[in-house]
């Protein structure tokens, strides 16, 4: 008999951690997400401080339903305390959480497996850590079921290991999203659009290092766009197809990244919105005059969301509707 209640209690908690994890859109039919990216934190080092009273405020204010940190989060020793403190903002608010890694976060002593092993063990984290046959760590597609009973998915949220640096002899620069991973995505996206009768559920996309495509679309003068370019794009030397992949699925309709500090804009690039997030660190590294973070807000059975920026001090900037806001002439 006691078994038997142990193991009740055991199957309880156990189902009540999975709807604890499962998102849904809100009863007014919205889904907020907040991006943080290129925290650069280092635990400990004053010149982070600025960086914990963003994560308090903007918690705080945007109340959002989920977070996504895009990359080069923690990139000093100690590194998991570094992880620690970061995470304790959104745990101690229950808030569900993914993590897609940059460039820089395993260059201390860590792997990028025993970073995402660090990372999926926190309570609310909504990652994996591989997936088998697929590169990198914590590529996931996270699904947000529709607000009347969260039985039917909604909307999509991929994230995506966008590597370091090249593997390639004779290739220089930044890392990309590999074959492998754009064979899965098309798979899940597809398993996806199958299950809702044929026909692609909205989606958005966020990794750290920005698609080739991003410069493209920015050197276009038709495109419409918002925001600031202040330095040049640093995509990968190699396109390997995950735009195209994209397109031709039909389900992506942002993508979010980071990578360069002092980019924050949003171009419409053949009905895809292609997007930085905003500096969310401080003084550990290069910044803009003032750090922030991006917010989405998603609609319920609509392919579009909102968007904008919130800065340290309060201020709302760029806020726009895509696509209602990426017609017309050039911003």
């Amino acid at each position: 008999m006691i078994k038997r209640t142990i193991l009740i209690l055991f199957l309880s908690f156990f189902v009540f951690s999975l709807n604890a994890q499962k998102l849904s859109f809100k009863k007014d039919g919205t889904f907020k997400i907040v991006q943080f990216t290129d925290m650069h934190y280092i635990h400990g080092n004053p010149k982070s401080d600025t960086t914990l009273l963003l994560i308090s405020r903007v918690l705080d204010a945007e109340k959002p339903d989920m977070v996504v940190f895009t990359g080069d989060i923690v990139t000093g020793r100690p590194v998991r305390e570094g992880w620690d403190a970061l995470t304790k903002f959104v745990i101690d608010r229950q808030i569900p959480f993914a993590v897609a890694l940059g460039n820089h976060d395993h260059e201390q002593g860590f792997t990028r497996e025993e970073i995402a092993r660090i990372i999926t063990a926190y309570p609310y984290n909504l990652n994996t850590i591989s997936v088998p046959g697929v590169t990198g760590v914590m590529n996931d597609v996270i699904p947000i079921y529709g607000s009347d009973k969260h039985l039917k998915v909604n909307s999509l949220i991929y994230c995506f290991d966008s590597g370091a640096y090249s593997t390639i002899d004779g290739i220089k620069g930044y890392g990309w999203i590999t074959p492998e991973q754009i064979e899965w995505y098309r798979n899940k996206s597809l398993r996806y659009t199958i299950d809702n009768n044929f026909k692609p559920l909205p989606a958005l996309a966020y990794f750290h290092i920005p698609l080739p495509e991003y410069r493209q679309a920015f050197n276009d003068e038709k495109n419409v766009r918002f925001g600031v370019r202040l330095e040049d794009e640093c995509p990968p030397e190699l396109n390997t197809g995950l735009y195209f992949a994209m397109r031709e699925m039909r389900d992506v309709m942002g993508v979010f990244t980071g990578h360069e500090h002092v980019n924050d804009y949003i171009v419409n690039y053949n009905d895809i919105a292609l997007s930085y997030g905003c500096f969310s660190g401080w003084r550990t590294t290069y910044v803009p005059q003032m750090n922030g973070v991006r917010v989405v807000e998603l609609k319920e059975n609509k392919r579009e969301f909102d968007t904008w920026i919130h800065l340290l001090d309060g201020r709302i900037k760029d806020k726009v509707s895509f696509p209602d806001d990426f017609s017309g002439s050039v911003k």
